[in-house]
């Protein structure tokens, strides 16, 4: 069941299921997303998450028209482009502007800088953004692929100023990448910062569709990402927990990863990325699916990919959620 949640502190609320859109345009033309896109408004999803460089600028620009008459109705996230040779000041302005014209619309709710650079200017940067607010051209502001520190460093400038502090950021998380449950997910939950979370099935390694005991597929992704054979080797323990777990469970393995992703502590939503309806459509299960506490402890033990610490009483502090009244 597709839920509202709240958007960190904004007073706003979101789906959990957050649409991923970088493959319109690319491996999904536009009538089959406007199908998606039908499909996800029609079960709750209103979360839709978009950035200027995917697809060249054509993402946003079938977004624009396929959201004609529905703008309203969805909780809109695009990010920031800045090419090579110019710094985030300089394009934060322009390149909104640019994606409002492709998207169709006068404002985006979500507003994110993609990637951390060397040598930012914070106080430039939050100059730039509250620019963008104070017009009208986004609600809120956040960042994508930040560290702890950084956002912290961010937020304290930006109650210092007296300008909008940054209220999401977007990570990769999944069973193999847990580096955001250092720091970042305690974070998140004690000054209420929105954490979205791309790559749920690590590029397919989580989804069942490999076996880590068995030839990898000629005809599958495997054949172009040579990632995948690696991660299957290094964690084909875990791969197998997941899978039995799964069948336990009478269930996809997938949904089971996507599970475990939605109910960890300090997760607002999943990024879900789909090229075909019938992806979406089998995607919606994973938010009917809870797991029990006992099963998400034993399928992150199953990887054992936390970051391991010598200490025995460190490792705990820098995990906890519980040092704050």
């Amino acid at each position: 069941m597709i839920k509202q949640v709240p958007f960190a502190d904004t007073g706003a609320t979101v789906s959990n299921f957050c649409l991923g859109t970088m493959m319109f345009g690319d491996r999904c033309d536009e009538a089959e997303a406007s199908r998606i896109m039908a499909c996800a408004l029609e079960h709750g999803v209103n979360f839709v998450d978009t950035a200027a460089v995917y697809t060249g600028g054509q993402t946003e620009e079938i977004l624009g028209r396929i959201l004609k008459g529905r703008r309203n109705r969805v909780f809109l996230a695009t990010k920031v482009n800045v090419p090579d040779g110019t710094d985030y000041p300089a394009q934060i302005g322009p390149s909104l502007d640019a994606s409002l014209a492709r998207l169709q619309t006068d404002h985006v709710d979500l507003y994110l800088i993609h990637w951390a650079r060397k040598n930012m200017n914070p106080e430039a940067m939050l100059r730039a953004l509250s620019t963008v607010v104070q017009a009208g051209k986004c609600r809120f502001v956040g960042c994508s692929n930040f560290p702890a520190w950084l956002i912290a460093h961010f937020n304290g400038l930006a109650t210092r100023m007296g300008v909008p502090r940054l209220v999401n950021n977007q990570l990769p998380y999944n069973l193999i990448e847990r580096g955001l449950e250092v720091e970042i997910l305690p974070q998140a939950v004690a000054e209420r910062i929105a954490i979205t979370c791309y790559r749920p099935l690590m590029a397919g390694v989580l989804s069942g569709k490999y076996d880590p005991d068995q030839p990898l597929p000629s005809d599958s992704r495997s054949a172009s990402d040579t990632r995948i054979a690696g991660w299957l080797t290094d964690h084909a323990t875990g791969v197998r927990k997941l899978v039995a777990l799964a069948k336990d469970r009478g269930v996809n393995p997938a949904h089971v990863a996507i599970a475990w992703v939605r109910n960890q502590l300090g997760v607002t939503a999943p990024i879900i990325g789909v090229s075909r309806l019938a992806q979406f459509e089998d995607s919606l299960s994973a938010f009917s699916l809870t797991l029990t506490g006992t099963e998400q402890k034993d399928l992150a033990d199953a990887f054992g990919t936390a970051v391991k610490e010598v200490s025995q009483y460190y490792g705990p502090l820098r995990r906890s959620f519980e040092l704050l009244a």
